[in-house]
């Protein structure tokens, strides 16, 4: 990596070189290992497009935020609070986990949702609401989603928090990218086939801190609690601003 070696080119290795040589060198038992020291243990490497969500879809479409009426600071990363959410479903989509990704320092916060019927959207709005409110009021500006039933009340999702929920078009997840990526890094906690029910807010709480505290390449390597607090800090001088 470049944080450890600056001045030696030669020690550092990319992500996609070494994705190359675990995937197609190793054979048999030492294969087997080499994947399961991955953060995504896949026997191979997933291609970049995906097929369609057979999620059921919002149907009240006239009320939607299209994720084209975003304002400019949301795409490009330069300022907090602007987040993009979805929800891990478990086992036979009988259990689910809500996550919360912040756009710019990666921060990541999973919710706790009431079983049984973990994606009804009265349970979302509510898990959802307590959880961004939280976060400190500059820091919960927008959500963006996918066009999931889950979000059918994202009006009063708006209501409750002030975050304005934005939607993806359909069958387009990579307009949620740091979401579908930090999705896939939580299953690593979080394994599909796995009951979600049985997690308390406090071992999802857990789970997060281990991600936050993880560096990322994206942020220079720090980590995304580090970049998170170096935004907060001025806020802190500022207590009537946290509200």
């Amino acid at each position: 990596m470049s944080k450890l070696h600056p001045c030696q080119v030669a020690l550092r290795a990319s992500h996609e070189s070494i994705y190359n040589i675990i995937y197609a060198q190793p054979r048999g038992e030492l294969k087997r290992e080499l994947v399961a020291c991955l953060r995504v243990a896949r026997a191979k490497r997933w291609p970049r497009s995906r097929g369609e969500d057979r999620r059921g879809q919002l149907t009240d479409l006239l009320n939607l935020l299209s994720i084209h009426l975003r304002p400019p600071e949301v795409t490009d990363r330069q300022l907090p609070g602007h987040w993009e959410g979805d929800l891990i479903k478990g086992k036979n989509n009988g259990s689910a986990v809500g996550t919360l990704v912040e756009r710019t320092t990666r921060l990541l916060m999973l919710v706790k949702l009431p079983h049984p019927q973990p994606a009804t959207a009265a349970h979302v709005v509510q898990a959802f609401t307590d959880k961004l409110n939280f976060i400190a009021q500059p820091m919960r500006k927008t959500l963006t989603y996918d066009q999931g039933r889950e979000m059918a009340y994202h009006q009063q999702l708006t209501a409750n928090t002030g975050v304005a929920v934005y939607f993806c078009d359909p069958h387009s997840p990579w307009q949620r990218g740091t979401n579908e990526n930090t999705n896939g890094l939580v299953r690593q906690y979080l394994p599909k086939g796995t009951d979600l029910s049985g997690y308390s807010q406090e071992d999802l709480d857990e789970i997060a801190d281990r991600m936050n505290g993880r560096p990322r390449k994206t942020l220079g390597w720090s980590t995304p609690i580090e970049v998170y607090g170096q935004w907060l800090a001025p806020l802190e001088l500022q207590p009537d601003a946290l509200h």
